[in-house]
């Protein structure tokens, strides 16, 4: 009985100390569909995808542009893989791979990247520039 009880004190111990990184797996920001930024693409569907731009404007040509700033993520399926993956490690490592698994997460938390579009007359992307990608 002795035996049993340890076992739960530690599973509880372990499950009340650890798991950090799993949360922040799951919570790490979902991965955008950038090959929107291709031209032709409606407005439309860059807003849906995107929300709305970080700076928008008219050039000295006349034509409009928007700079949409966003952070790259992860699939559903990648942010679940890692979050099943940080659980384990958990679980085998009686919390102590938290001290690893929350600096990793911490990391890689997505990338930062930015676009220009620039639009025709019907509001379709003629022009698209790489503003930043990490």
């Amino acid at each position: 009985m002795s035996k049993l009880l340890r076992v739960l004190i530690v599973f509880f111990f372990v499950t009340s100390i650890s798991s950090c990184a799993v949360f922040m797996a799951v919570d790490q920001p979902d991965k955008k569909d950038v090959d929107l930024f291709k031209v032709g693409t409606p407005r439309s569907m860059l807003l849906a995808e995107f929300g709305l731009p970080t700076v928008a404007g008219v050039r000295d040509d006349g034509k409009k542009y928007e700079i949409y700033s966003f952070t790259q993520g992860y699939s559903k399926g990648a942010k679940a893989g890692r979050a099943v993956l940080h659980g384990t490690a958990d679980i085998l490592t009686l919390g102590l791979w938290e001290v690893v698994g929350t600096p990793t997460e911490g990391a890689f938390d997505g990338n930062n990247m930015a676009y220009e579009v620039r639009y025709d007359s019907n509001n379709l992307i003629d022009q698209i520039v790489l503003l930043k990608s990490k």
